[in-house]
């Protein structure tokens, strides 16, 4: 696997100093999905071609956690950029990648935490320019210190979500459950963008991400012909057609 988060991933691991151990590590987990063996879905893997574009900052250990949602974004949306975040230190490549010219940047947060002048609540990227998604990829607490202590982020018009749905994620406890997961936003974004049909795959393979792990997390056997494994199937059938 080589895609953007799996690439941070494997740098964040080159630096610790000893080794993450995530919950359930004693099962062995493929390195590509994150799942148990028994339960691996790299199979179902549905990568996309799409206009907009994905940028992932990410909290520190988010790269490492098996239950992070980033890492779902990467194997779908072909453009996504990942980058580990440091309150001192702002990645070169990251400053080069927002100011291209060829992507109009697009902070999604929530708009009650930011000026007015700065909120916006569609995508209308100007003439030639692709949107890019600059998603903060960490627990609710760490993404308001990151908000804050960007300045490298500070002049990007804020895109605030307005979802009509709660969060189905499952993996991770939450005291609200109106703070969706990262592949949710993600997909709301492409939903935004004009992309309904990736949208809908990236959402499609949220579920079948969730019921994998979940599997493995209580030692039961994959359901392959269930609702959400026959409605990932369609969309991509649907591509391919």
């Amino acid at each position: 696997m080589t895609h953007a988060v799996a690439l941070l991933r494997a740098a964040r691991l080159a630096r610790s100093v000893k080794p993450f151990v995530a919950r359930g590590s004693r099962s062995q987990r493929c390195p590509d999905c994150r799942v148990t063996l028994p339960h691996c879905l790299c199979a179902l893997r549905p990568l996309m071609s799409t206009h907009a574009g994905m940028c992932l900052i990410m909290a520190d250990i988010e790269p490492l956690k098996p239950s992070n949602t980033g890492w779902l974004i990467a194997d779908v949306v072909a453009d996504t950029a990942a980058f580990g975040w440091a309150r001192t230190v702002t990645d070169p490549a990251l400053l080069a990648l927002l100011a291209d010219p060829q992507w109009q940047p697009y902070l999604v947060f929530p708009g009650e935490f930011v000026a007015p002048e700065r909120v916006v609540t569609e995508v209308h990227p100007a003439e030639g320019k692709r949107p890019l998604f600059v998603l903060l990829d960490a627990t609710w607490t760490e993404a308001r210190k990151m908000f804050r202590k960007s300045p490298c982020l500070n002049q990007l018009p804020v895109l605030s979500l307005q979802p009509e749905q709660l969060s189905r994620y499952q993996l991770r406890r939450s005291k609200r459950p109106d703070h969706l997961c990262t592949a949710e936003v993600a997909a709301l974004c492409l939903a935004l963008a004009g992309e309904p049909h990736a949208a809908q795959v990236l959402d499609a393979y949220f579920d079948v991400f969730t019921n994998h792990y979940l599997a493995a997390k209580r030692l039961v056997p994959i359901q392959w012909d269930d609702a959400a494994h026959q409605r990932l199937q369609q969309l991509c059938e649907a591509s391919a057609g």
